[in-house]
């Protein structure tokens, strides 16, 4: 049934999960919390649920991916329906200790919740090669806008169907 389904671009998925607010927080579990508790969720999604599964996943392992950047996520997905699917881009009041290979503090959070695995790992791939991109992460650096984070994944995106 999802392999059908046509997967949203990162534009669409930011859309739906918002954020860009300075959430605050003195440790990744606390940012958590806050962030988890103020986002405007599916009515599919339980708020502790989902909190419980993110911070699981993190007791597992850092989701911190190096220069600033968190991709914290659940380790299972949460919901089945991928109209639901989000992911919620969130900075730190101050830089956080989330334990980065790089050792670099996090400023920059990007909460992905997908419907199934293979949702999941186009997601964290998109994001990722925008990650690897200086400009974009100049722009999470200074925690740039809503409209400037979209136009820039806009301009990146449309160089992928020239190439």
């Amino acid at each position: 049934m999802m392999d059908n389904a046509i997967e949203p671009g990162l534009i669409e998925l930011i859309k739906r999960g918002g954020g860009f607010h300075i959430i605050p927080g003195t440790s990744p579990q606390e940012l958590l919390t806050s962030l988890i508790g103020g986002i405007y969720l599916p009515p599919s999604v339980d708020r502790t649920v989902l909190l419980n599964a993110v911070l699981e996943r993190e007791a597992l392992m850092t989701t911190a991916v190096g220069s600033g950047i968190a991709l914290p996520h659940p380790r299972n997905p949460l919901i089945t329906d991928p109209a639901e699917q989000f992911v919620t881009l969130a900075y730190t009041e101050q830089g956080l200790n989330w334990e980065a290979l790089d050792g670099k503090p996090v400023h920059t959070v990007m909460l992905i919740v997908s419907a199934s695995a293979k949702m999941h790992l186009h997601t964290l791939s998109r994001i990722n090669f925008f990650c690897q991109q200086e400009s974009f992460r100049a722009l999470l650096g200074k925690r740039a806008p809503a409209a400037d984070i979209l136009k820039a994944i806009e301009e990146i995106e449309q160089t992928w169907g020239n190439s």
